[in-house]
């Protein structure tokens, strides 16, 4: 497995590269679609190839808790189950050491930003973070992950790119807190590269919250250490208390020290403002539920907008979902809003299948396109026009 970088552009950090992985090449820039329990909700295997999907990233601890000891040993791998013969990520657990504790405590879950004090007297003790690892209490029971247990188990998962375990902090811990979760990541990443046993790429993932010096010290101590790509994670968007600007200001400040020769992945972001952005930054790959949870609602992305096609002014409408996209809902299966509408108010399960596909080419033609402007030194005006017609 290899990266190599074949162009950059002249006015940003943006470059075009090339990810080798045993399943495939991904041409970076590139969207990587969440698959949460191996799986792309709504799609078949077929789907996915339709799709125009590089890269896919399934989650750990979901995974994990799902299976169970007993089915991790007896599992097939991620690509046999899936039916998918293409480059698979897995995160390491670590994000759901934030969602399930800091992330509720703090009244930022996505779930329940508007219940603060709900979460915080029904979740408190959920997550017991401690210098060997995390205790999670679920259901009752209580389960315990270190990076040593990570990596096993994203091992046994068999995906071409693992992450390393951290632990993300919230927007809203003080500086003291988010240097000990930085220094306590810095000591699991160093676990996580004594922990792996096999050829799969191992990232390391930077934190530090919106604090300069943290990201830029942490950026530096991950960098130094011989991972294989870095990621950069943390708690962003609106609905943890971030915003994009700060976001951007986030990753501006750990890339400059990230080695040029190895892929970075931007872990949870995936708005097209963001992605132009972020590949400006000088990012590779990013994930994001958006495509895939906004198409199940019926959120549809098009180059004249997003659009909810539930709403009645699209009852007869006969035009095609997006007259100027290339997918497959819209070339071969011509479906008009109209007739994607019905379906939905019906509750049809073709809906959910028709607006993912959808939206999920969407983003990876937008990705086609920006490798190609960044190839012919027009990225700026490419994102001019997308933004504007947006």
């Amino acid at each position: 497995m290899a990266f190599q970088i074949i162009a950059r552009d002249t006015q940003t950090r943006a470059r075009v590269g090339i990810l080798e992985t045993p399943h495939d090449a991904v041409e970076t820039p590139a969207y990587v679609v969440v698959g949460t329990h191996a799986k792309v909700r709504t799609l078949e295997p077929a789907d996915l190839i339709a799709a125009k999907i590089q890269l896919i990233i399934a989650n750990t601890y979901h995974l994990w808790q799902t299976l169970g000891e007993e089915g991790l040993a007896v599992y097939p791998g991620l690509h046999q189950v899936m039916g998918w013969n293409g480059p698979l990520m897995t995160d390491s657990g670590g994000f759901q050491v934030f969602s399930m504790g800091a992330a509720r405590e703090h009244g930022v879950s996505k779930v329940a930003k508007n219940e603060k004090e709900k979460f915080v007297s029904a979740d408190r003790g959920l997550v017991k973070i401690t210098e060997d690892g995390v205790m999670f209490t679920t259901g009752g029971k209580r389960h315990w992950l270190d990076a040593e247990k990570s990596i096993r188990i994203q091992q046994q998962l068999g995906a071409d790119i693992i992450f390393a375990f951290d632990e993300p902090s919230s927007p809203h811990h003080d500086h003291a807190y988010t240097s000990q979760a930085v220094e306590r990541t810095h000591r699991w990443a160093e676990r996580s590269l004594k922990a792996r046993t096999s050829n799969q790429m191992l990232y390391g993932i930077v934190q530090g919250g919106p604090y300069e010096d943290l990201r830029k010290q942490s950026a530096q101590f991950i960098a130094a250490l011989p991972f294989d790509g870095f990621a950069i994670g943390g708690s962003y968007s609106n609905s943890f208390g971030d915003t994009r600007e700060q976001t951007l200001r986030e990753v501006s400040w750990a890339v400059p020290y990230l080695p040029e020769d190895k892929p970075r992945h931007l872990l949870g972001i995936g708005l097209i403002e963001d992605l132009f952005a972020c590949v400006a930054a000088g990012m590779d790959t990013f994930d994001c539920v958006v495509p895939t949870r906004e198409a199940r609602h019926g959120s549809i992305w098009t180059l004249r907008g997003r659009i909810d096609i539930k709403r009645g002014i699209y009852r007869d409408d006969k035009s095609i979902l997006d007259e100027e996209c290339a997918c497959v809902a819209c070339t071969q299966m011509k479906t008009e809003k109209g007739v994607l509408h019905a379906m939905f108010r019906e509750k049809n399960q073709q809906a959910g299948r028709l607006a993912t596909l959808h939206n999920i080419s969407f983003f990876n033609i937008l990705m086609s396109k920006i490798r190609t402007a960044i190839l012919d030194g027009k990225l700026r005006e490419l994102r001019a026009s997308f933004l504007a017609a947006a």
